[in-house]
């Protein structure tokens, strides 16, 4: 199956989107699919082509930006190319371009697939509110010619009045990928001596330097935090320097960084088993976020796998996580002062709140959110959807291991050769698609995907 991403920004670009849709495509490309992203030039330094991890990657030269977006002149015909040779298009909301692509699938009679990864808030102004509109009124464009919209959790979709409108019509739960490199105990333990991290409380915080993480929340606790844990120290993953749109953002935060110098660490942006590594090294992550540009926040996950518990704000979606699992606490939006008794409850008695990591982490793998995408695409190419808007499996199983209804091993059940079969008999080679709105029709050629897992008769399926 040829799969055409698109994304305003892709990688090496460092945000929950960008890794979303990166774990997501290598995903399918290990399941044999040919996958294509369709997305920005924002740094002049980057290839116009290029292939990564199995993905062919296509860039657009970027002539002007406006706030966070940016212009693309030639981006209608590399459009076009991507979206007649596809037979399936998946956008990536916000974005400013979604509607041109999802109008070239109803042209093409290709299925549309939308991701809405959250809200777009920009900062303060007259300008940047214009720019809100603009985009808001091209998301329900695209909303509107999509043939299916996805989001991660049901709590976020009932809560954000684009999705709400789609709820029982075309709106699907599908679980965001989550993955991280293995590392070693030695290599845990080589990050501990490297920081100098001793014996101390750590609690982390993973996260670009951005006004929507709300950082300054997790700064203004620190006093409270400190009298309960006097060496604890608060380390930083993501980016901090530079930070697109962010750089007024940053200025306001230096005096409280100055401040806490002994008790905050800004590390930087890590990569690979260095951020396993990190994760690893912590008895909390924070979660400060304060509105619906954070939709469910992927690191919250990458900490529950490694061990750590997490004190996440009370935001639709971003509460899923501990809620579902129980492993941590959940404060009111922007309260420092809720924050700071959470993380000293978390602190003062973490085995409390551990679950088991690898449960949770099959339930996000992204083979397994792979798998979900691909039913979706399939159940579309012959006009065969659930439009019930359930959520998936793996979130019911994760509520029975919060309750301890669930043993390990229930989450994966073998899947039978006659089932295997099945699924692959139900691949849609050469069946027609009725896109439903001009009702114009397309063969669907070449669909050769391998289904070796995902859900019969609402099993959860594995090798």
């Amino acid at each position: 199956m040829k799969i055409l991403q698109v994304l305003t920004y892709y990688r090496p670009h460092v945000s929950g989107l960008t890794i979303y849709v990166e774990r997501l495509s290598q995903a399918l490309v290990r399941q044999g699919h040919e996958v294509t992203v369709l997305t920005s030039q924002y740094d002049r330094k980057l290839p116009l082509q290029e292939r990564n991890g199995g993905v062919n990657i296509q860039r657009v030269t970027v002539a002007a930006r406006v706030s966070k977006g940016v212009l693309m002149p030639t981006f209608g015909h590399w459009a076009t190319k991507f979206a007649r040779q596809a037979d399936i298009i998946h956008l990536h909301l916000p974005q400013f371009d979604a509607p041109g692509l999802a109008l070239r699938g109803r042209f093409f009679g290709k299925p549309v697939v939308i991701t809405y990864h959250c809200d777009l808030q920009l900062p303060q102004g007259a300008f940047n509110r214009a720019v809100d509109k603009v985009v808001s009124t091209m998301n329900q464009t695209a909303g509107t010619l999509a043939n299916a919209i996805v989001t991660y959790t049901r709590d976020y979709g009932e809560n954000t009045p684009f999705l709400r409108q789609y709820m029982g019509r075309k709106l699907h739960i599908i679980p965001p990928p989550v993955e991280l490199e293995p590392c070693s105990e030695a290599q845990a333990n080589s990050f501990r001596l490297q920081h100098q991290l001793g014996e101390r409380p750590i609690i982390g915080i993973s996260a670009r330097l951005a006004t929507e993480k709300g950082v300054e929340v997790l700064l203004n606790a620190l006093p409270r935090i400190l009298e309960a844990f006097p060496n604890a120290l608060v380390l930083h993953a993501g980016p901090t320097q530079k930070v697109l749109g962010e750089e007024a953002y940053a200025a306001r935060l230096a005096p409280l960084f100055e401040q806490y110098k002994a008790s905050y660490r800004l590390l930087g942006t890590l990569h690979g088993a260095e951020l396993t590594a990190f994760y690893k090294n912590l008895d909390c992550l924070v979660i400060s976020s304060l509105n619906s540009t954070e939709s469910f926040g992927l690191v919250q996950i990458e900490a529950m796998q490694n061990g750590v518990p997490v004190v996440a704000s009370n935001l639709p979606g971003v509460r899923q996580p501990v809620t579902m699992t129980g492993m941590g606490e959940v404060t009111p939006i922007g309260d420092h002062e809720a924050l700071a008794e959470a993380v000293v409850r978390v602190l003062g008695n973490k085995a409390a709140y551990v679950k088991d990591g690898a449960v949770i982490g099959r339930a996000f793998s992204p083979d397994q959110t792979a798998e979900e995408y691909l039913r979706l695409f399939r159940d579309l190419l012959v006009n065969n959807v659930d439009k019930s808007t359930a959520e998936p499996r793996p979130y019911q199983l994760l509520r029975l291991m919060r309750d301890g209804q669930l043993p390990e091993e229930a989450l994966v059940v073998k899947a039978s050769h006659k089932e295997r079969r099945q699924v692959r008999k139900a691949e849609p080679q050469n069946q027609a698609f009725n896109t439903g709105w001009w009702g114009s029709r397309a063969v669907c050629r070449g669909l050769k995907s391998q289904m070796w897992g995902g859900e019969v008769n609402g099993r959860v399926l594995a090798n």
